[in-house]
């Protein structure tokens, strides 16, 4: 399966005492996902799927989850994911609550403003400081636009289309 192919909603931190549990940093808005029995990808640095991993147990830990694997018994086996992505095929993301998009939605848009006339292309969303930010290559270079109301007037994930109203100078030279 290609990087393509996988939406990444997890990364294998550090294994958790002597039975072969991972700290899993969530890297998904739905940590409900994780439940025994869901089938994730591990996937390497550069995106390369390294196997399957069925999850077996599931338990809080603070901001991460402590995430056993079926197979994975000694805390040797959970040392060797160490630092592995875990995705889930593309398609098989939790279903989206109205208004939501997911960041991989959004990149490859164009970004137009209220004349439709061009912007740029979003390359990323990201959160910096506690806050959404979409990043837009504009023909002036790479520029951050908060992904707030009412700079973000509309997104179209079928047409690929965000509609933004920027207020002067935020994407300017």
């Amino acid at each position: 399966m290609a990087a393509e192919d996988l939406v990444v909603v997890g990364r294998l931190a550090r294994p958790h005492g002597l039975r072969g549990e991972m700290s899993v940093e969530v890297l998904s808005d739905f940590p409900e996902r994780f439940v025994p029995g869901l089938v994730l990808v591990a996937t390497g640095p550069s995106g390369e799927a390294r196997g399957e991993l069925v999850v077996s147990t599931v338990r809080p830990a603070g901001e991460r989850l402590l995430i056993g694997f079926e197979g994975v018994g000694t805390r040797t086996e959970a040392e060797a994911l160490r630092g592995l992505d875990v995705a889930v095929p593309a398609g098989h993301e939790v279903p989206r609550p109205a208004g939501y998009v997911y960041h991989f939605d959004l990149e490859g848009c164009r970004a137009v403003d209220r004349a439709g006339r061009e912007l740029g292309v979003v390359t990323d969303l990201q959160e910096v400081g506690g806050r959404d930010l979409l990043s837009i290559r504009t023909p002036a270079g790479e520029r951050d636009v908060p992904f707030v109301e009412p700079i973000v007037v509309s997104v179209d994930v079928a047409r690929k289309l965000v509609v933004l109203d920027p207020p002067p100078g935020l994407l300017d030279e």
